[in-house]
């Protein structure tokens, strides 16, 4: 389940935190897990400036679902359709060979490409080294006048900003600002600088000078979806509401004595008479298979996961014997691995995997439904919507029907 609410909510609260920069909500990788289109209309309706995604071809799934705003797609291979991305009016990052054959597809398409020049300040991922820029900025600038490319933006990505403390943030952001003079020396004037990510935003309160973080924009991910970027603070204490849920219900309820032992290997086994609660979620469908010990919340009680995840169910020890009884209504109970409020975290789960929470709901699989509420702003979704407009439209019909008898 994926809350939208708590989608819009997310993004009213780092727009508040990011003005007067404007907003990049990252929509890459299917939106984290939580279905990228349905996102993405979210987050526009709540404001956001401009989609962000890894990959033209998730630019172009966007465009093909009917958004338009803007979108810009910054990792690329060799095999990049460039020119499908410039017919639809993508945005390009471009870190370096990109440039070429984003300048052939623009002349061959006879309108130029909108790209955004990436410097590499210290991630050492994409991006033009700080050897390589002055190049990198000088062939962009004979592109421009060339009139194959506008240089509309200059970004970086930083590597520990969720690490307040340490100093490189500082460091690269003072790399940052040398490459955009560079830039501007060779004759660009890139409207937008961005290189704040989730932890960025929500940490340059804490900077000296904030707008030195915040820039001309900022790009976020992780805290759309509610979820915290530092290990030490809460979504809640930031001010998020997580928005998704993974769910099911308990398939399976039987009583075990002591000493029996519990999946693959064996590597848990009771201690005492108890009952085991089967869940039938996996590894196939995104539980770490490393999660040993993840909680699981059944009728308002949080209970460990116990024994190795299997590929498609997991076993969770509620402690006590006795509870398969059918007065007790555990067959068919709701558990809940993660989720907001009184809900488990994925924190919770990526603490127990040895992982973050970005993993965790990025690799939640497509097996696993994915319900959307709120679709609207007004917080009717889709389904109902379409069946009150066959509602209305059978009503109608009627009636046109009742008036043609009575003529």
């Amino acid at each position: 389940m994926v809350d939208l609410a708590a989608v819009r909510s997310n993004v009213r609260r780092l727009r508040a935190l990011a003005a007067p920069a404007r907003l990049m909500a990252v929509v890459k990788a299917d939106a984290y897990g939580h279905g990228a289109v349905p996102v993405a209309r979210a987050v526009l309706e709540a404001g956001a400036d401009a989609l962000g995604v890894a990959h033209v071809g998730e630019a172009l799934a966007l465009r093909a679902a009917g958004i338009g705003a803007p979108v810009l797609a910054w990792l690329h291979t060799v095999d990049t359709d460039f020119g499908a991305a410039l017919a639809a009016d993508v945005e390009l990052g471009v870190s370096g060979w990109e440039l070429a054959p984003i300048a052939e597809a623009a002349r061959a398409l006879g309108s130029p490409a909108r790209i955004h020049l990436k410097i590499d300040t210290g991630l050492g991922r994409n991006g033009a080294t700080e050897a390589l820029w002055p190049e990198l900025v000088r062939a962009a600038a004979q592109a421009e006048a060339a009139g194959l490319v506008r240089v509309v933006g200059v970004f970086t990505h930083l590597a520990v900003a969720d690490e307040p403390a340490r100093p490189e943030t500082r460091e690269q952001l003072e790399r940052f600002r040398g490459a955009v003079d560079t830039a501007r020396a060779a004759g660009l004037r890139p409207a937008l600088r961005h290189a704040a990510n989730s932890p960025g935003l929500l940490g340059a309160a804490g900077l000296e000078r904030p707008e030195d973080m915040l820039l001309d924009m900022v790009r976020v991910g992780v805290s759309l979806y509610g979820l915290s970027p530092f290990a030490d603070r809460t979504p809640g204490e930031l001010g998020l509401v997580p928005a998704m849920t993974l769910r099911s219900t308990v398939s399976a309820v039987k009583e075990v004595p002591a000493g029996q032992g519990v999946s693959y290997g064996l590597s848990y086994v009771t201690d005492r008479p108890t009952t085991l609660a089967l869940v039938p979620l996996g590894y196939a469908d995104g539980v770490p298979r490393t999660g040993t010990g993840g909680p699981v919340r059944i009728q308002g009680r949080t209970y460990p996961e116990v024994g190795r995840v299997a590929m498609d169910q997991i076993v969770v020890d509620l402690g006590a014997p006795g509870l398969a009884a059918p007065e007790h209504g555990l067959l068919g109970a709701e558990a809940v691995l993660f989720g907001a409020g009184e809900d488990p975290s994925a924190s919770a789960w990526a603490d127990a995997a040895g992982t973050i929470n970005y993993e965790i709901v990025t690799r939640v699989s497509p097996r696993v439904p994915r319900v959307h509420l709120h679709a609207t702003e007004h917080g009717v979704g889709a389904a109902e919507e379409q069946a009150a407009e066959e509602q209305a439209a059978e009503e109608q019909a009627a009636e046109e029907q009742a008036a043609e008898e009575q003529a």
